[in-house]
Order: C-alpha cells, then sequence, then structure tokens
C-alpha cells in the first residue's frame, strides 16, 4: 500500500488540479497553451489498451470555444514516485498513449519526486525503440518545489505550501516551512484547512512531527486555533470525517445522507484513516463502506 506521503501528494492534485500546471511553467519552465480550465479526469487508462493502467492523476487542460463545449488542449499524467522503479519505464509511455487518443490532445508526463535520488533516476530518458522516439520525463524534485518561508506566499497557494512541507520537511528550513504553513492555514475555512493539517499529520515524518507537537503546546503561537488543536494534535475522528468529505467534494462526488452519517458516527481511527486515502480513488462516496 503506497505510503501516506504518497496519498498526501495525490490528493493535492485534486483539491487544485492548476497545481499541476502552475509546476510545469513556474518550476519546469515548460510553455503551456493557453487554457481556461483545470479538471481533474479519471486516472484509468484501459479505455483503449488490454492491461490494467492507473495512473495517480490525470489534469486536463481545456480552452473555452465559442458556442461549443470547452476543448482540451493538453492532458498531464501526474504521478508520485517515492523511489526507483523499472516498471514504470514500459507503463509511463503507456500511460502517455492511451490519454492522448482518448483525449485527443498533446500529453505530457508530470513526476512529482520528494527524493532527490528518486528525482535523478526519473529524468533518465526512456528509449521506445523506433528512431528518435524518446521519452523525457518532466520531473519535479526538490531543487523544483519551491521552499515557501512566507505566511503571505503560503495562504497565496496552501496546495503548493504542502507540497513544500512534504518535499523539504528533513531540510534546516523545514520547521520555518512548516510555521509558514500553519500561519496560513488556519485563515482557511475549518473543513478546508483541517483538510491540509491532516494530509500534513499524516505525510511528515516523526521526526518533524514531533516538532509541530511541540508548537501545539507553546502559548506564545495564538495562530493555532481550536480546530487546529483538535484535528491535528489530537487527529480526533471529527477531524478524519471531515478531511474525507473534502476529498469527495473536491472530486465532485456526492455523498449521501446515509453514507454521511455512517462516516460521522465512526470512531474507529484506522479505518477513517483508510477512508481518507481511498476517497482519492473511488468511484463513488458509496463504495468507501466496502473497504
Amino acid at each position: 500500500m503506497p505510503k501516506a506521503e504518497h496519498e498526501a501528494i495525490v490528493r493535492l492534485f485534486y483539491e487544485r488540479p492548476r497545481l499541476a500546471a502552475e509546476l510545469l511553467s513556474e518550476s519546469l519552465h515548460v510553455q503551456l497553451p493557453e487554457y481556461d480550465h483545470a479538471t481533474v479526469e479519471t486516472g484509468d487508462l484501459t479505455a483503449v489498451t488490454p492491461a490494467e493502467l492507473r495512473a495517480d492523476s490525470v489534469i486536463v487542460l481545456s480552452r473555452e470555444r465559442v458556442d461549443a463545449k470547452p476543448a482540451p488542449v493538453l492532458a498531464v499524467v501526474v504521478e508520485v514516485q517515492r523511489t526507483p522503479d523499472p516498471d514504470k519505464h514500459w507503463s509511463w509511455p503507456m500511460y502517455l498513449i492511451s490519454l492522448r487518443s482518448r483525449m485527443k490532445c498533446p500529453t505530457i508526463l508530470l513526476v512529482i519526486c520528494p527524493d532527490a535520488k528518486t528525482a535523478h533516476w526519473s529524468r533518465q530518458p526512456i528509449g521506445l525503440g523506433h528512431p528518435g522516439l524518446v521519452l523525457s520525463p518532466l520531473v519535479a524534485g526538490p531543487t523544483d518545489v519551491p521552499v515557501i518561508l512566507s505566511p503571505l506566499e503560503a495562504a497565496e497557494d496552501p496546495e503548493l505550501a504542502v507540497l513544500s512541507v512534504i518535499t523539504h520537511a528533513t531540510t534546516p528550513e523545514g520547521p520555518e516551512i512548516l510555521d509558514a504553513l500553519l500561519t496560513a492555514v488556519h485563515k482557511l475555512d475549518p473543513e478546508r484547512g483541517a483538510l491540509y493539517a491532516d494530509m500534513v499529520r499524516a505525510a511528515l515524518p516523526h521526526k518533524i512531527w514531533e516538532h509541530l507537537e511541540n508548537l501545539m503546546q507553546t502559548e506564545t503561537r495564538e495562530f493555532l486555533s481550536d480546530w487546529a488543536r483538535d484535528n491535528v494534535a489530537k487527529g480526533n475522528a471529527e477531524g478524519r470525517g471531515e478531511a474525507i468529505f473534502a476529498v469527495l467534494a473536491a472530486r465532485g462526488l456526492d455523498v449521501p445522507d446515509d453514507v454521511r452519517t455512517v462516516i460521522k458516527d465512526c470512531s474507529d481511527l484506522d479505518r477513517l484513516d483508510t477512508w481518507i486515502r481511498a476517497a482519492v480513488t473511488v468511484e463513488s462516496a458509496r463504495d468507501l463502506l466496502d473497504i
């Protein structure tokens, strides 16, 4: 099962699809076509291929048209890679080919790597056999994800700030990056703020999490509001339930009243954590109850 760090990064792109475009254009300096919308599409890429293929996330950039539906202008396969995996050199090209056929537009592979060694491995060109046909993955590694130390910057782009915390958590700047995120996040609405706090709590290494807990106990840090203490420090069931609803809402999935009641009434923290991870990929909210 993928670790919490992997799941947290994937969820960021569901929360804010434009994050993929932002990393490509601002961090990797890729010239993107003009677009009006960024949306999450299904990561199931088996429609035109016999093998089972599922990307971590698929983001489609589309452009408005007069008297017609918005047209896709670029589709981005987002893969979170935590360790080298030679099998990806076979599956990544298939992701792009399948998605290109489905969306009828150019496709790009964006690989998110919190680890520098894995980022170096992921950048290796993949020869496809046909003369001149080589796939060079676009990789956002530690040197490409910005170090966000300003609470103002973090407030403007909390998803990128979460990614910054996860990527740079073990660096000397880690605590300051975390401080910037927490200062910014408490100003969001409670549900959204709890979601990001839960992502960080789940993904951070234990050493950095201990630092976070110490901050929670420091009276002088007044920015740590009630929801932060309840939903992050205590990690209570209510906070996890709200995180589940936030992920489902970001994906446009309705939550029937009976399903909402089951999740709200659940006090099993392990099961709630399982539902949080599964909320990223389930076809419907009701599918959670079968997990």
